[in-house]
């Protein structure tokens, strides 16, 4: 006869197969790594929402039942949780899940526009002597500011006068100019700064001392098409 085949038997306690992972250690496992926008997004997300409730890293891991180490990870961007980790941490703070995702839709670009590169541009009005040069505009079908580098070098005694939406600010580089806004009239000389509302007709009046030059900023108040 075969002998009986043997009984293995299975230690009582903690221990556990080598594959078996707590959920704790689980979350760490799913460390990836991540682009490092989002990364970052969400790292600042995670410390923010943190720090208002004046919690510690301690604290917030275990109320949002994951381990400290994960947590730390999250908030210095060194690497990717699963959304189940991002879900348990919006529950755990009472947040939407997209929250930890906000900012990451913004514009990330930077305008980088060397002296004398800018892309001159003709306006209603513009004549000899009346440069325009636009300092950039950010990527997309829409644009909410505009920065344009404005040089008079040429008396004329008939002046273009401007209307748009939006708020206008100017910032005096060189020379002196009597700037009209409405019934308005304001000298601006190196230095001076003068901010109005665009729909108000507007627009240099007099030349006094030539070469002018100053800097127009748009805001609009709605991005333009």
């Amino acid at each position: 006869m075969s002998a009986a085949p043997k009984k293995i038997e299975q230690k009582k306690g903690n221990a556990r197969l080598p594959h078996e992972v707590t959920p704790k250690e689980n979350d760490d496992a799913k460390i990836d790594s991540l682009d490092p926008d989002i990364g970052w997004i969400i790292a600042q997300r995670v410390k923010e929402y943190r720090t208002a409730l004046g919690l510690t890293i301690e604290q917030m891991a275990e109320r949002s039942d994951i381990s400290k180490s994960m947590l730390s990870k999250i908030e210095n961007a060194q690497g990717s949780p699963s959304l189940g980790t991002l879900s348990k941490l919006a529950k755990a703070i009472s947040v939407p899940l997209t929250s930890f995702f906000r900012g990451l839709e913004e514009e990330h670009d930077a305008l980088f526009v060397k002296a004398g590169q800018g892309v001159e541009i003709v306006r209603k009005g513009t004549r000899v002597g009346h440069q325009y040069e636009m300092l950039g505009e950010m990527r997309g079908p829409q644009k909410i500011v505009e920065p344009v580098l404005v040089t008079l070098d040429e008396r004329t005694e008939v002046f273009p006068l401007f209307q748009h939406p939006g708020i206008e600010f100017l910032y005096m580089l060189e020379g002196v100019v009597e700037y009209g806004f409405g019934a308005g009239r304001y000298v601006l000389e190196p230095g001076d700064a003068l901010q109005f509302s665009g729909e108000i007709v507007h627009g240099p009046t007099r030349l006094i001392e030539l070469p002018i030059k100053f800097l127009s900023v748009i805001a609009y108040g709605t991005p333009q098409a």
